[in-house]
């Protein structure tokens, strides 16, 4: 090889090798939701029409958000909306009330209401099982109300020792993974025969608020807030097998299948990234700065985005920062 050649090649190699690695997430957009008034809860998508849902808490509405060309709509006439979820067979979002005890659907193209179910003290997450067309409403000192989204009509109860933050729904399988806090336990209940039928506890760790399922690698991701960690659980036999720190106040916790990563949402101001790696070891893998209070939160994987819900602040308006996934 003549030698100027192959200097060129060993100086190109040396900056391949040492030039920076690609950002665990990227900010690609940040959309400001000026009338936003206070906390902000949780999130949905309708990913074939560009649109989120946002639970804004505070001033009792739910943001609709074209993420094409940022034009919002505004659901009203709620009272401390919670959790929503948005049903694509049937183009339909429900929000749940907790102030209320009610829930709410609506149709997905003008809002309009269709149906309300009363007596859901407390509502707060809200999860739809596709395949079996129900819906699921965590509620009140310790249920999950079950709803047929097609009539509105409730169709039972199944009990629970308190009241339920973040769960998952099995979707190979008929079993929900509930965070029960006030017990400092998961609850594994059947959704075909509505009993429990497990209770993991945490080890000690107290404030499990948000869930991720990596259904396939059959763990489950539980987040903390003392200890602030993401303690991860064998969903077959209830054992913990990693627990790795993360920041303060975690309210979202999302499980990026493609990439074997996890994203817990911290309200401190940063994302956390967890990485599974080898069998049953995970690691921090890094840190991506949001905003103090920022604690909720959305990935969409058909988007490759990550959704960050900021309050508003002395010094800025309520936000959605964008982030993507690289």
């Amino acid at each position: 090889m003549h030698v100027p050649r192959m200097l060129a090649a060993v100086a190109l190699a040396v900056l391949a090798t040492s030039s920076p690695a690609a950002p665990l997430l990227e900010l690609v957009d940040t959309i400001n939701l000026p009338s936003v008034k206070g906390r902000i809860d949780h999130l949905d998508a309708d990913p074939a029409n560009h649109r989120i849902f946002v639970a804004a808490l505070g001033d009792d509405t739910v943001q609709v958000i074209d993420t094409r060309d940022r034009a919002r709509g505004t659901v009203r006439g709620l009272a401390k909306p919670q959790g929503i979820a948005y049903l694509p067979q049937l183009n339909q979002l429900v929000v749940a009330n907790g102030n209320a005890g009610r829930v709410d659907f609506f149709d997905g193209k003008d809002f309009a209401a269709v149906h309300r179910v009363e007596g859901v003290a407390d509502a707060d997450n809200v999860r739809y099982d596709a395949a079996a067309r129900k819906v699921y409403v965590g509620y009140g000192n310790g249920g999950l109300r079950v709803i047929d989204p097609s009539s509105g009509a409730p169709e039972g109860d199944i009990p629970l020792p308190g009241h339920p933050e973040a769960f998952e729904l099995e979707r190979d399988g008929t079993r929900i993974f509930v965070n029960v806090p006030t017990t400092r336990s998961i609850v594994v209940v059947d959704r075909q025969m509505r009993t429990r039928v497990a209770t993991w506890e945490m080890g000690g760790a107290v404030g499990n608020f948000p869930m991720a399922l990596d259904e396939a690698g059959r763990r489950l991701m539980v987040g903390t807030r003392s200890p602030a960690a993401v303690v991860v659980h064998d969903i077959d036999t209830g054992k913990v097998v990693a627990r790795v720190p993360i920041g303060g106040d975690t309210d979202d916790l999302f499980f990026d299948a493609a990439h074997g990563r996890a994203y817990a949402i911290c309200g401190e101001g940063r994302v956390d990234v967890v990485r599974r790696q080898a069998g049953d070891h995970y690691s921090l893998e890094g840190s991506v700065e949001t905003e103090p209070g920022a604690r909720t939160g959305l990935f969409v994987p058909q988007q490759r985005r990550l959704y960050v819900a900021a309050p508003p602040s002395r010094s800025a308006p309520a936000r959605l920062l964008v982030f993507r996934v690289p």
